[in-house]
């Protein structure tokens, strides 16, 4: 198999570690929720060694994960577990209490359906410890418009690609944060008309 690559990924790593580096500063256990090429995850778990980081994606993702990972040698990361959004994430299957004070997701929303964004709410409403925070990266609109000419081309490009795919809107992912449990704590403006939303699990 060839080994996946993103450029976009190269792009804004540094941006979206400058943030993590201060959400994440008290978090031990992160789950990365779509780590696609797994760079992220790499250069993540390099550049925050205090944090184990959890990869997952589908199957057909996990090759590329899997190869960064023994590349890095890193000891502070681990292969990916298979999560699709459709079901319940593993750990609901362990009857057991969730470690996991940290989620994370990058350029995923917006690429799935509205009920499988739906989901996601509810699998972090279910694995999230109380007090833990949750990290989104992507593009979002405000008041229902785009932030950027681009932006409107890239949702052009997503619903070619899939109808119920698209550039969600902030307000209503605020309310989905809300019903699990979710608090915002930031708004972050980053690169490429992209933004990476903070939130702290209340309950």
């Amino acid at each position: 198999m060839e080994l996946t690559f993103s450029q976009a990924c190269e792009n804004n790593k540094s941006a979206i570690l400058s943030i993590l580096q201060k959400a994440f500063i008290k978090t031990k256990n992160v789950l990365e929720i779509g780590s696609g090429t797994g760079q992220h995850a790499v250069h993540f778990a390099e550049k925050l060694p205090h944090l184990s980081w959890q990869t997952s994606d589908l199957i057909i993702n996990h090759f590329s994960i899997n190869q960064r990972i023994r590349s890095s040698q890193l000891k502070n990361i681990s292969a990916p577990i298979h999560i699709d959004l459709n079901d319940e994430w593993p750990m609901n299957n362990t009857n057991k209490t969730s470690n996991v004070d940290g989620i994370f997701t990058a350029n995923t929303l917006h690429i799935i359906s509205w009920f499988l964004v739906k989901r996601f709410f509810e699998g972090v409403k279910n694995n999230l410890k109380n007090g833990g925070t949750l990290c989104i990266y992507g593009p979002f609109n405000y008041d229902g418009k785009f932030t950027s000419e681009s932006n409107a081309n890239f949702e052009l490009w997503l619903k070619d690609r899939d109808v119920n795919s698209g550039i969600r809107d902030f307000e209503a992912i605020e309310l989905l944060a809300k019903s699990a449990g979710l608090s915002l704590i930031s708004d972050n403006d980053m690169p490429a008309n992209n933004r990476l939303l903070v939130f702290i699990k209340d309950n």
